[in-house]
């Protein structure tokens, strides 16, 4: 049985020694201490060192996959393991670590198709990590570290604190190289440590720091490789929804490459639309005709999904978070402020603040 709320997957991948469980590892304290994560990991061999770390440091449960690589021989053994961690540590996410040579564009598609069969996940986010240290040791031999880099939604550059500024840019430029278009976003770790609003979106348990994020925002150094808006829609004394035909456009129109996640709650007096949705669900049966109800927004490189939310009168009419590349919150708080996105329903005035606070 599936349950209430889909559990986010997120796939971690990067070839051998990247830096893939430290990355993990400094992930867990930036989370609420309720917050129960669940983790994945594939490993050749049949010692699985990095899983009896990972068992030691917060993560409520583990699995493994072993002596095989979970894009190929072993992605049949995928749905089972998902299913175990649901039953067994019922986490609020759940984290794929790879094996330093799969492909994640296969291993995301069997996501997907769990997901839409059981309909118990939904996949957030493929990140990839590079040593920058040693990538020029094996870009050139590797066409897994290649396909690694290029079919991902995040680049996350590791351990570019060891090498000179002309290391670095050699890095970048073969990853430009690789000619997607538009090109995959890239962010610096800073030694292993990435921000969690850039790798994580927006669930229900996460839904509920928004609020507090708005004042206390990110007070971390590394936080000069993104730019972060503060988006507060407020409506009159009746409660009034968003206008979900504007709001809709900002969704699609957001370029990967200049934003990377777009998280927050809503009100909507009809059931917006998911991205992998033709038409939107009714998750509000039963409500009268008009009746705002409340949603949580998780946009992560260019898909969206929307997950209905209790009630709240006490709540603005949104309340958002648009996390930038550096450089490029200026154009999108220009475009927001003149209301191109955010705006009531039926045409009524409301009160928009648009900050950026980092």
């Amino acid at each position: 049985m599936a349950p209430l709320r889909p559990i986010p997957v997120t796939i971690i991948t990067g070839f051998l020694g990247s830096g893939k469980t430290t990355l993990i590892l400094n992930l867990i304290p930036q989370l609420p201490k309720s917050y129960k994560l669940a983790l994945l990991k594939n490993e050749f061999g049949d010692v699985a060192v990095d899983s009896q770390l990972a068992s030691s440091s917060a993560i409520s449960g583990v699995q493994e996959l072993l002596n095989g690589c979970i894009c190929c021989n072993l992605v049949g053994q995928l749905s089972d393991t998902l299913e175990t961690l649901s039953r067994d540590v019922t986490p609020d996410r759940i984290i794929i670590e790879t094996s330093g040579s799969a492909f994640p564009a296969t291993l995301a598609m069997e996501v997907n198709r769990i997901a839409e069969k059981t309909g118990g996940y939904v996949l957030d986010g493929v990140m990839s990590v590079i040593d920058v240290e040693n990538w020029k040791g094996y870009e050139d031999t590797s066409l897994t570290a290649k396909l690694q880099a290029r079919y991902t939604d995040l680049i996350v550059l590791n351990k570019w604190e060891l090498v000179d500024e002309r290391k670095l840019e050699d890095c970048e430029d073969r990853i430009l190289d690789l000619e997607v278009d538009p090109p995959t976003p890239r962010s610096k770790s800073d030694k292993g440590w990435v921000n969690k609003d850039i790798v994580f979106g927006l669930d229900a348990k996460l839904a509920k720091l928004v609020d507090s994020e708005h004042e206390h925002h990110h007070d971390h150094d590394h936080q000069s490789e993104v730019e972060v808006l503060s988006v507060t829609l407020s409506s009159p004394a009746e409660r009034l929804g968003i206008d979900l035909a504007r709001f809709e456009k900002l969704l699609e129109e957001a370029s990967k490459d200049e934003i990377y996640r777009i998280k927050g709650i809503l009100y909507a007096s009809s059931a917006p639309r998911s991205s992998m949705e033709n038409k939107p669900k009714e998750f509000a049966a039963g409500l009268a005709v008009g009746a705002p109800s409340r949603y949580i927004l998780n946009w992560a490189f260019g898909r969206w999904s929307f997950t209905p939310a209790p009630f709240d009168s006490a709540n603005p009419t949104l309340r958002m978070t648009v996390i930038t590349a550096r450089y490029e919150s200026s154009k999108w708080q220009k475009r927001l402020e003149a209301g191109e996105f955010t705006t009531l329903e039926h045409g009524s005035v409301g009160s928009l603040s648009v900050k950026r606070v980092t």
